[in-house]
């Protein structure tokens, strides 16, 4: 029924579009830390070790 009323390829190309280049920093940003002690921002970690993002659910 949603698929039926939102343009979903459309919404998803729209999602999907930006101006990042392959060798482009990525955009700062902060989130939570994961025992919850404060926040961690990408932008602290810049020039040490690499940094890898997991996105998924684990349950």
């Amino acid at each position: 029924m949603v698929w039926g009323v939102l343009p979903g390829p459309r919404l998803w190309l729209w999602a999907r579009r930006g101006a990042l280049v392959e060798g482009q920093p990525a955009p700062d940003f902060t989130l939570p830390a994961y025992d919850h002690s404060g926040r961690v921002t990408l932008s602290s970690h810049r020039g040490q070790r690499p940094v890898v993002l997991v996105f998924g659910s684990y349950t």
